[in-house]
């Protein structure tokens, strides 16, 4: 960790416990009996009184069940916690409630590059959600069974989202830009009852057509038993197969009733999947109280996000983050959708559309903000965003250099909130409060309710030193269960495995006295070189600081003790004997001698998956040996020919001689 304390880029307004949701909760839990002082009070009790915790975000946010919900926390093992195990509720009932909106408010924005402006008030929302849902039961769809969605981040993947939940069927969605196999790798594990999907979609400049990528996928999917055609791309001139629905024929007549099926707290809402870059994508089933405490907590305490605020997240259908921001909708924000190139037609894009709509939260990847302050943008300086009060950042550990990007060329006074959770329990652990400080380079503390650890290899809490990132508590939004897992063995082998009785999420944290900490990036994928540990995102952020530098890929083979470098250089850029000098001499300076590659390579492009995730491990598979279709899933990638430099390397001789001591 940095030493001494660094600089603080934005502290908590003197009137924060008055001003803000997470103050009216202090405030309320006072009136109630437990009284805090501190946020790292409250944290402390969050942690240490679990079933206190999470009952005073059931009855603070007023949630609602048909029976009496029964003990906060029946069973507090894990795996097997059980919560409220008596209640009977439904997420999307909460999610449409929006009591503090008037019927004629917008509550849902959207933007698309291939559509005009959208919009839907409280009432629309809610009688679009009525119709979808009388669709749906009209195409046989029951409580429990599947419902996959092939659809951009549009307002009828919102409405068909909250129309499934309703029922008490099953939600799982793919974004159109996922290849054929990625999509039947998802969806086949499920074995969905209704697909719902697309023609084609607009990114940038070009029109993707997607029609036959949709049969295919029809093809392997023989569960189904309708499929619904939204003409997306050919809107005037729809082609909907002859076997197939259109859209406004399944779900645009009028009637239905707005009515919810009350479900046990862990029925299953929805589906996600890991990245599937290595073998099947794990389909993590999330249920609906779990999500629905843990997004009213985070949205509302941690995002401070009510009826005044348009919160806007960049995500596609096939990120967590996109269930997330559809989850807004609980604490009664307007949500702000937007299909299409966060570069396009530059990367003010997304400043653009913050300034119109004046959005109030702003959340992306920390890869975007580094590609802003590498390509020399100054938000601040283009539009106004002083709307703006937050600022989200996920995907990425996002360095320091980052933070001092936001507040220099963005705004002074946001609230940066760098946030790290993930798909498995489709939230954060660590990130932000109104009432912490942001320090630069830091996640400035643990959220509420995360029992969340660094741990040693033999189980020892650390400060002030890297260790596995570990959950010592339950969480209401930890998966419910991984599809097709009976005996839950999957499950177990994923999280609980290496520490019993401990989730390991697979991250090095450190976390200073302060209780703030650092992400340094995937624990699988550590450089250790003569004991020397290094997380990548470590790495990273000293070697694309150089403004040569548009992205990079670090690779160890244990082996040979060869370390590898592969860098993608921006354009008019060239990896001279210089720019090799510099790479190397600011690697030695900032870590350490032993981090200094033994070779650096150029690429084309590195490998990421669809949410921005560098494929560390898999390229170190397909340079060990492993066969490319073996090691990763092109179809789960944003750009499938960022494999071909590394599969042609394989090929190549790589040396076996360890190198020498630096």
């Amino acid at each position: 960790m940095p030493d001494p304390t660094p600089p603080v880029l934005w502290r908590p307004a003197a009137d924060a416990r008055t001003t803000t949701r997470i103050g009216a909760y202090v405030d309320w839990l006072a009136n109630r009996g437990p009284a805090f002082a501190s946020y790292h009070e409250l944290l402390a009790w969050s942690t240490r009184e679990i079933g206190a915790f999470w009952q005073s975000i059931w009855d603070h946010f007023d949630v609602r069940s048909v029976t009496a919900p029964g003990a906060a926390l029946a069973e507090a093992a894990m795996p097997g916690a059980r919560w409220f195990p008596d209640a009977r509720l439904n997420w999307a009932e909460h999610a449409l409630r929006l009591e503090r909106r008037a019927d004629d408010n917008v509550v849902v924005i959207a933007h698309a590059q291939s559509r005009d402006r959208r919009t839907l008030t409280r009432h629309e929302l809610r009688a679009a959600v009525a119709r979808t849902r009388a669709g749906l039961l009209r195409l046989g769809v029951e409580r429990g069974d599947r419902v996959a969605a092939y659809l951009p981040n549009i307002p009828e993947a919102v409405v068909a989202l909250l129309a499934t939940a309703s029922i008490g069927a099953i939600w799982s969605s793919c974004a159109p830009e996922f290849g054929t196999r990625s999509v039947v790798d998802r969806f086949s594990q499920i074995a969905p009852r209704v697909l719902l999907t697309i023609d084609g979609y607009r990114y940038g400049d070009r029109d993707v057509d997607r029609t036959d990528e949709v049969a295919a996928i029809r093809a392997a999917l023989p569960s189904l038993a309708a499929t619904v055609v939204l003409p997306y791309l050919e809107a005037a001139a729809p082609r909907i197969p002859a076997d197939a629905l259109s859209w406004n024929d399944a779900f645009g007549t009028d009637g239905g009733d707005l009515a919810f099926e009350p479900v046990p707290f862990d029925h299953p809402l929805y589906i996600l999947y890991s990245s599937g870059t290595t073998g099947l994508p794990k389909p993590i089933v999330h249920g609906h109280g779990g999500i629905l405490l843990e997004h009213l907590k985070i949205h509302a305490l941690h995002h401070d996000l009510g009826p005044p605020d348009r919160f806007f997240w960049f995500s596609t259908t096939g990120w967590m983050m996109w269930n997330y921001l559809v989850s807004g909708l609980l604490v009664d924000a307007t949500i702000v959708l937007y299909d299409g190139s966060p570069a396009w037609p530059d990367l003010a894009a997304l400043w653009r559309l913050a300034a119109e709509e004046r959005v109030t939260f702003l959340g992306t990847s920390a890869p975007y903000l580094m590609a802003c302050r590498k390509d020399g943008l100054r938000p601040g300086d283009l539009v106004d965003l002083s709307a703006l009060r937050g600022i989200g950042s996920t995907g990425a550990p996002l360095p320091a250099e980052g933070f001092r990007y936001v507040y220099e060329a963005i705004s002074s006074s946001v609230h940066l909130q760098s946030v790290s959770g993930g798909t498995d329990v489709c939230t954060a652990f660590v990130g932000a409060s109104p009432l912490t400080p942001v320090w630069e380079g830091e996640i400035s503390c643990r959220h509420l309710g995360c029992a969340v650890e660094a741990f040693s290899p033999d189980g020892r809490p650390l400060i002030g030193e890297q260790g596995e990132l570990v959950l010592t508590a339950p969480m209401p939004s930890m998966p419910v269960a991984f599809w097709n897992d009976p005996d839950g063995s999957r499950y177990r082998a994923a999280y609980f495995e290496e520490f019993p009785g401990a989730w390991r999420h697979g991250d090095w944290i450190t976390f200073t006295e302060r209780g703030s900490c650092v992400i340094s990036g995937r624990s699988d994928a550590t450089l250790n070189r003569g004991g020397v540990r290094i997380g990548t995102a470590e790495f990273y952020a000293v070697v694309e600081a150089l403004p040569e530098v548009a992205d990079s890929l670090v690779v160890h083979l244990e082996e040979t003790d060869h370390l590898v470098l592969f860098v993608a250089l921006r354009d008019g850029a060239a990896l001279t004997d210089a720019l090799r000098s510099r790479l190397t001499g600011e690697l030695r300076r900032s870590l350490s001698p032993r981090h200094v590659p033994d070779e650096i390579v150029a690429v084309p492009a590195v490998p990421r998956t669809l949410s921005g995730k560098k494929l560390e491990v898999p390229v170190k598979r397909i340079l060990t040996g492993t066969p490319p279709d073996v090691a990763a899933s092109r179809g789960s990638l944003a750009d499938p020919t960022s494999l071909d430099a590394f599969v042609a390397r394989a090929q190549q001789h790589v040396p076996t001689k360890p190198a020498e001591d630096p």
